[in-house]
């Protein structure tokens, strides 16, 4: 049987009041979703609360306290923290120097010793320490790299070679 058409608005009414009543549930829920995760202390204050009750259990104050809590020193002994702390950052730093006088001083020493040869003499030191730097290949790769450098010279002949007694060819048969 047909619907009317108020049937049919009737229905659509009643679709539109159910999605807008789950709608309305679901934003509920999530706004007291929100409303639970929202924390109603300061983290400094939850701490202390949390110490206090753990104290009031009997646990020892040491074992309550965080790793990030502040020290709870005299401003003397911060003081002397301090510069403790910049004394031995300025020992580092001295001694950072100190390397670096030494490696400079090496290789100016080096330089002037190659300088006061000869020449010639000069010239084969210096070759001799570039090869010293030099990664030498092994056998096999020594081997494979000759392989293919006869291999690539024998085609590259038999190419030329080709094209040599073609023009030549052409050339007998022009003139």
């Amino acid at each position: 049987m047909a619907k009317t058409r108020a049937q049919r608005k009737a229905e659509r009414r009643a679709r539109e009041e159910k999605e807008l009543k789950r709608a309305g549930e679901e934003r509920g829920a999530q706004s007291r979703a929100q409303h639970d995760t929202q924390v109603p202390v300061s983290g400094e204050v939850a701490e202390v609360e949390a110490v206090e009750a753990g104290m009031a259990v009997g646990a020892p104050e040491a074992a309550l306290e965080t790793p990030d809590a502040p020290k709870t020193s005299s401003r003397s002994e911060r003081r002397a923290e301090a510069k403790a702390l910049k004394e031995s950052e300025k020992r580092q730093r001295a001694e950072q120097k100190r390397r670096e006088s030494e490696q400079l001083a090496k290789k100016q020493k080096q330089a002037s010793a190659q300088r006061q040869r000869g020449g010639v003499i000069g010239f084969l030191v210096s070759c001799w320490a570039e090869l010293k730097k030099v990664q030498w290949p092994d056998r096999d790769t020594l081997v494979q790299a000759t392989a293919v450098t006869i291999i690539f010279v024998a085609v590259a002949a038999t190419y030329l070679g080709a094209l040599d007694a073609l023009f030549s060819f052409l050339v007998k048969r022009i003139l």
